[in-house]
């Protein structure tokens, strides 16, 4: 099922440019100073993608916030982005009860739940997202394109980010097969080890996002760091050979020059201590669209690494425990 929902990745990008048009978003009664988006796991990852796709477009700062508690600044000159495929992840709708208390404005994106049934008691705006995708994980497309209408029709940034999502769809629907081939090969070579991903700083959503699709899908531990901020503690830990880590660097051809030069000098010393270090280089114009290259290359990795670990990629029987054992004590 996983695979399936992977290879829709293109079309849910189409969809959600589709939901995004039509979406009504009233102006707010005050300036917008700042943006705070809510939202956990599968659905709060669509924020760290926008937060680094919108950095040279939008005027204001766009916070992710994956936790219970908004900050205390939270007040009527914000926007908060509420984000919850199913629409009941706990931890959002407390972040939803404070939003409404501070005056802030809000939006809400969801399926439905109870998020969904708040936004029409409260006349919040909001985007309902199709129903019946069994993984929330694989609904990133719908919570990163939601986002960015919001953020659109706020006036906050320029359309042409949306343009470029749309350009992606069609570059991933023409790779498709392609990035199938490359991820089983890639799968192949983090058998039996931990993977470590680096990545610049501009780039670290898409490291999350790898390591996030590695750890539910293959069900494997599994880190991550960027650069340069790695070369001032991590690399320091590199002291010994590990054997049992594979060490993958998510490489766009026009990051930073002195980041570039950093990777080549961290790989260099890497390479010495682990007997796996890959290279990957994204495709694409625009940030936009390596980004999404190279995330939908990590989403068929991990399933393919799922195949060969034979483990079911859908399968989150520990979550599903989690949840359980939480709706036995209350808030």
């Amino acid at each position: 099922m996983m695979d399936q929902l992977i290879k829709k990745f293109p079309a849910q990008l189409r969809e959600a440019i589709e939901i995004g048009e039509k979406a009504i978003i009233h102006p707010h009664t005050k300036p917008i100073h700042k943006v705070i988006m809510a939202g956990m796991g599968g659905s709060g990852i669509g924020g760290a993608y926008v937060s680094d796709v919108i950095s040279d477009d939008c005027s204001v700062p766009y916070i992710v916030q994956s936790s219970y508690k908004l900050p205390s600044y939270t007040d009527e000159n914000t926007l908060v982005i509420v984000s919850s495929y199913s629409g009941n992840t706990e931890e959002t709708l407390a972040a939803m009860e404070q939003a409404i208390l501070a005056k802030a404005k809000v939006v809400c994106i969801a399926s439905g739940g109870k998020i969904i049934d708040k936004a029409l008691v409260h006349k919040l705006d909001h985007l309902n997202l199709p129903k019946g995708w069994p993984s929330p994980r694989a609904c990133l497309g719908f919570s990163m394109v939601g986002q960015l209408f919001v953020l659109h029709k706020m006036g906050l940034i320029s359309h042409n980010i949306i343009d470029q999502v749309r350009v992606a769809a069609d570059l991933l629907s023409f790779e498709q097969e392609d990035i199938m081939q490359k991820a089983e090969k890639l799968a192949g070579l983090l058998v039996k080890k931990t993977p470590v991903i680096y990545t610049t700083d501009r780039n670290e959503s898409v490291a999350i996002r790898w390591r996030q699709q590695i750890n539910e899908n293959a069900k494997v531990l599994c880190w991550h760091h960027v650069i340069p901020e790695m070369n001032h503690n991590e690399l320091v830990g590199w002291k010994s050979k590990h054997e049992d880590l594979a060490v993958i660097f998510l490489r766009n051809r026009d990051d930073l020059k002195r980041n570039q030069i950093r990777i080549d000098i961290t790989k260099q010393i890497i390479s010495q201590l682990a007997p796996t270090v890959i290279e990957i280089y994204s495709k694409g114009q625009s940030l936009t669209e390596r980004m999404m290259y190279m995330t939908h290359l990590g989403d068929w990795v991990s399933w393919y690494l799922a195949q060969l670990n034979n483990v079911d990629a859908s399968e989150i029987q520990v979550i599903d425990f989690l949840k359980t054992e939480l709706e036995k004590s209350s808030i």
